[in-house]
């Protein structure tokens, strides 16, 4: 892979700050680095608490993108993804093109299933939040609820999934989904054992739970977890986040037998050519794979979909095909501004296609100059560690 000076990267680069519609992980406010490259636009956007090494990840992502690594979409016959149109041009893509139209892309492949997702919103004090926010993921069948936020109860936990559950069968009534809506909650490892196995038994009260994300810290808290919802006759799967993100070795939950799920994110892992290897030897442990956003810009969310379009599917234990599941990607809902149009959503799918951001957006949502020569020492940092 090219490796670009550093300062080559700042020359090319535009820091912009992005409101968020609802607080989502602490913060009301997303930090961006967005780098003109030669393949088309890329962004690094490590979390500020990830320390240089951990951000240079991210930046491997970015130069992969952007100099030489997979880029966005899928082929048709295995071979990775490749670019479904020129990233270069200068206008935002804000409708879908058909799937057929550039580079023989597979149908089914150009397009990516995808989860809507539900923050810790307060449906006592506001009732009609979660209809609010599931009208920005026409088509979606699967939906993931944050859940064990701080400050709030279980009480409140179940009250968010049960209206969650009451739209969504609503939805399927009507006709404007089909099949059976799938809901998963995400705990961002703030259970104990026992309160995630308590939460469990109350969440799957009024129906199925598809997994719990991440309930606990560590690893072998996950597998405890495990072990409880089998003795107790709960067939909910676990899956594991952060201990894949920010892990050295992030097949070592899915080695210790803690996880049914892996949730893989393109930037923290270092790539799509790093999701995909991922995605590959867990299957080998009968672990399945959710490739999810980690909070990324309509450009940087390209990673992402190139790595879910490039997931194939799997064969469970009867011969059964096994498509991959619905993607963590569908974010850009949850900015009150972001640097382009929204990636429409489609019948439950986003389309494997690139985008670039708008020049008077660049400049309208741009950071003080203080702030971008901090991300710029940052990027220093980083790029250092490559």
């Amino acid at each position: 892979m090219p490796k670009p000076h550093a300062e080559s990267l700042c020359e090319r680069a535009h820091v912009v700050r992005l409101p968020l519609r609802v607080r989502f992980r602490g913060v009301e406010t997303r930090e961006v680095v967005l780098i003109d490259a030669p393949r088309g636009w890329v962004e690094w956007s490590p979390f500020p608490e990830y320390d240089d090494a951990e951000a240079a990840r991210w930046l491997r992502c970015a130069v992969g993108m952007g100099w030489g690594g997979p880029a966005v979409g899928a082929g048709s016959t295995g071979g990775g993804a490749q670019y479904l149109r020129d990233a270069g041009t200068p206008e935002p893509i804000t409708a879908p093109v058909s799937p057929l139209s550039v580079l023989g892309a597979a149908p089914g492949r150009r397009w990516v299933e995808v989860n809507a997702t539900v923050p810790a919103v307060d449906v006592a004090a506001d009732p009609e939040a979660v209809p609010r926010l599931l009208e920005r993921y026409p088509g979606c069948r699967t939906v993931k609820v944050k859940v064990a936020e701080r400050g709030q109860t279980l009480d409140d936990d179940v009250a968010r999934v049960n209206a969650v559950r009451s739209v969504m069968e609503e939805a399927v009534r009507r006709g404007v989904i089909d099949g059976h809506p799938r809901v998963r909650v995400d705990a961002n490892g703030g259970w104990t054992v026992d309160e995630a196995l308590a939460a469990a038994e109350a969440l799957t009260q009024t129906g199925p739970v598809d997994y719990l994300e991440q309930p606990c810290r560590t690893a072998a808290e996950l597998a405890e977890v495990r072990r409880g919802l089998m003795r107790r006759g709960l067939f909910v799967r676990v899956a594991a986040d952060e201990l894949i993100r920010r892990a050295e070795d992030p097949l070592a939950v899915v080695r210790a037998g803690a996880c049914d799920v892996a949730v893989v994110k393109a930037a923290p892992l270092g790539g799509v050519d790093r999701v995909l290897e991922v995605a590959e030897e867990v299957a080998a442990y009968g672990v399945a794979v959710t490739v999810s956003s980690a909070l990324e810009s309509a450009v940087g969310i390209g990673a992402g979909l190139a790595a879910a379009a490039g997931i194939p599917e799997r064969i469970d234990d009867d011969g059964m095909v096994v498509p991959p599941q619905a993607a963590g990607l569908a974010t850009g809902s949850l900015f009150a501004e972001d640097v382009c149009a929204p990636r429409p959503i489609v019948d439950g799918r986003l389309e494997a296609v690139a985008v670039a951001p708008d020049a008077d957006r660049l400049e309208s949502l741009a950071v003080d100059g203080a702030t971008r020569d901090r991300w710029f020492d940052r990027l220093r940092r980083a790029h250092a560690h490559l």
